[in-house]
C-alpha cells in the first residue's frame, strides 16, 4: 500500500527536531507532528503578558566547533546569537561561593584555591574524572560511536579499547565511591557543588549517582554550553524552519491521538486527519506513548520499565520573574545555582537554578529589566502520594522556599522583581506538552540496568522512542545527538529514498 509519508515524527522536542531533520537531509519523507504551536518541548520559549521565558532554566551545550548544533547552525544559516560566557554559572550554597570558568583547567585551580582545599587529592581527582569525560563525549562529537554501529564504528571502538578498561572500576558504583578513593568525600566545598551538578544533569545526588555518567556530566559546562539569546527557542525555530526547505511537513496545533499498526506501518490519528506512515519516532516520554497507543500496563515490558523509571523521578516547579537589573549588573546573561541549606536534600526550593536574560536579549521583557527564570526540582512520588486537595498547598509551599533561596543567595536580583509568575508540575505540562510535568527524563541513579539501554530498541516493529528517556537522553545535546542516531537506524532500515537529498550533506 501506500503511504502518506516515510517516517512520521510525533514531538517537536530536540529528539524529534533532529531525527526529522537528519531523514529529510537523507531525503526521505517526513512528516512532524506537534500539540503545541511551537517547537522545543522542555526546551522551549514561551510568551506571557508581554515577556518570553524559557520553559525550564538552563544552559545548553552542543554549541563548539563541529559539535552538532554549531554544524547545523553553519549549515542552514541559523541565525541564533550566542553569549559565551565567563563564569558561565555560580554556584551560591552557603559558605561556598563558586564560580565556574568556561576552561575546566581553571576551573580546577579555582577550587584548589578555595580555604583549605586538598589540592594534590583534588587533581588527582579531576585527572581521572576528565581521562573518563574525554572518552565518553567522544560519542556525542561522534555519534557514529553510538550503538547500535556499524563495522565502522566497532572498528573505532576496538581501537578506543585501552580507554574503557579504567571506566569498568566504576560501573554499578557511586560518584560518592570516585571521592572516597581520592579521600575527597567529607571535603564540603567539592561535595556541596558535584551535588548540586548531578542534581540538574544525572538528576540525583553525588551518593546516588551512577559514577561514569556522573564524571561524563561533569564537564558540561566545558563543552560547547553557551547561552542563547532571544531564548533556545530560537534554534528550534531555526532548526524547523530548515526542515521545510529540506521538504519535511511540519504540523504545529496537531495533536496525534491514538496509533494503530497496519500492514507494512503505522496510521496515526491526529487533528488534521489520519496519517499513514512506514514508521514512527515518538519524541514522547513512555508514559505518553503507552497511553497514545492504547496500551495497559503490562502490555510491553520495556516500556513499562521505562515509564516506572521516569515515574520515580523529577517534576519542577517554577517561578518566571521580571526584575529590574540591580546597580552593577553585567551586560551578559547570568546562570546562578543557589542552595540555602547545603546539608538538607537539594529539592523543594532548598536548590534553585536561576537563569538570568542579558541586556542584549531583547523582547525578553518591559524596558530595561531582565527576566529570570527559576526551577527547583520536585519528587513526584511525594506529590502523587498527596490527596488532590493538598497538592496546590504543598507547590506553594515549595515557591515560598524558591522564593527564600533567591532572596537569601540572590538579593540584589529578588529585591528587583516586578512581574512574577508561578507554575506547578501541572502547568509545566501545558507549557511543554510534557506528560504529567515529568521532567529530566531517567535519573541516572547507581545500578547496572542503565547499560541494558545502551542500544535503544524498538517499541514495536517500525516504532520507535526518541527523547531524554532513551539513551543517551538526559539534555538537550544528549537528546538531539539520539535522533539523529535514529534517523540513522530509520534511514538504514527505509532504504534507499524514493527522492535525492534538497541539499547536499556529509553524513
Amino acid at each position: 500500500m501506500g503511504f502518506d509519508t516515510d517516517v512520521l515524527v510525533v514531538g517537536a522536542g530536540f529528539g524529534g527536531l533532529a531525527t526529522a531533520l537528519r531523514l529529510a537531509e537523507r531525503g526521505h519523507r517526513v512528516t512532524l507532528c506537534e500539540a503545541l504551536r511551537y517547537p522545543g518541548g522542555c526546551a522551549s520559549t514561551f510568551s506571557r503578558r508581554g515577556h518570553r521565558f524559557e520553559a525550564g532554566a538552563t544552559l545548553f551545550s552542543g554549541f563548539g566547533p563541529g559539535q552538532l548544533f554549531d554544524r547545523w547552525i553553519r549549515r542552514y544559516g541559523i541565525d541564533v546569537e550566542l553569549d559565551w560566557l565567563d563564569p558561565v554559572v555560580a554556584l551560591r550554597a552557603g559558605n561556598v561561593t563558586l564560580a565556574v570558568p568556561p576552561d575546566r583547567g581553571d576551573f580546577v585551580e579555582r577550587i584548589c584555591a578555595l580555604p583549605g582545599a586538598p589540592a594534590a587529592r583534588v587533581r588527582a581527582f579531576f585527572a581521572e574524572q576528565r581521562r573518563v569525560a574525554n572518552t565518553l563525549w567522544a560519542l556525542f562529537d561522534d555519534p557514529r560511536l553510538l550503538p547500535p554501529f556499524g563495522a565502522r564504528g566497532l572498528w573505532a571502538h576496538l581501537r578506543r579499547t585501552p580507554r574503557y578498561v579504567p571506566l569498568l572500576a566504576w560501573v554499578g558504583r557511586p560518584l560518592t565511591a570516585v571521592l572516597h578513593k581520592h579521600g575527597l568525600a567529607d571535603w564540603s566545598p567539592l561535595r556541596v557543588w558535584l551535588d548540586g551538578l548531578c542534581q540538574i544533569t544525572v538528576q540525583c545526588s553525588a551518593a546516588e549517582a551512577e559514577a561514569p555518567f556522573a564524571l561524563a556530566t561533569m564537564d558540561y559546562y566545558f563543552r560547547g554550553t553557551a547561552h542563547v539569546r532571544h531564548g533556545i527557542g530560537a534554534l528550534a525555530t531555526g532548526l524547523t524552519d530548515a526542515l521545510t526547505r529540506l521538504g519535511a511537513e511540519v504540523r504545529f496545533s496537531s495533536r496525534v491521538k491514538g496509533l494503530q499498526p497496519i500492514p507494512g506501518g503505522w496510521r496515526a490519528e491526529t487533528r488534521g486527519g489520519p496519517i499513514t506512515a512506514r514508521r514512527v519516532a515518538l519524541n514522547l516520554i513512555p508514559q505518553a506513548a503507552r497511553r497514545l497507543l492504547g496500551w495497559p500496563e503490562g502490555a510491553n515490558r520495556g516500556l513499562d520499565r521505562r515509564a516506572a523509571a521516569v515515574a520515580d523521578g523529577w517534576g519542577a516547579a517554577m517561578l518566571y520573574l521580571a526584575a529590574e537589573p540591580p546597580p552593577g549588573a553585567p551586560d551578559k546573561p547570568q546562570h546562578l545555582q543557589c542552595v540555602l541549606d547545603p546539608s538538607r536534600p537539594l529539592q523543594e526550593g532548598n536548590h534553585i537554578f536561576c537563569s538570568i536574560s542579558g541586556a542584549a536579549d531583547r523582547g525578553r521583557a518591559p524596558g530595561k529589566q531582565r527576566t529570570l527564570t527559576v526551577s527547583t526540582h520536585v519528587p513526584m512520588a511525594t506529590l502523587r502520594a498527596l490527596p488532590e486537595a493538598e497538592q496546590g498547598a504543598y507547590i506553594e509551599r515549595i515557591q515560598h522556599a524558591m522564593r527564600a533561596t533567591l532572596a537569601a543567595r540572590a538579593p540584589e536580583w529578588s529585591a528587583g522583581v516586578r512581574y512574577a509568575e508561578t507554575a506547578s508540575p501541572r502547568t509545566f505540562e501545558r507549557f511543554t506538552g510534557r506528560d504529567g510535568g515529568l521532567v529530566g527524563g531517567i535519573p541516572r541513579r547507581v545500578g547496572l540496568r542503565h547499560y541494558l539501554d545502551l542500544v535503544p530498541r524498538a517499541v514495536a516493529p517500525g516504532l520507535h522512542l526518541v527523547g531524554d528517556s532513551v539513551f543517551p537522553g538526559q539534555s538537550t545535546l544528549a537528546t538531539a545527538v539520539g535522533g539523529w542516531k535514529l534517523a540513522e537506524r530509520l534511514h538504514r532500515a527505509l532504504g534507499a529514498p524514493a527522492r535525492a537529498p534538497l541539499l547536499e550533506v556529509k553524513v
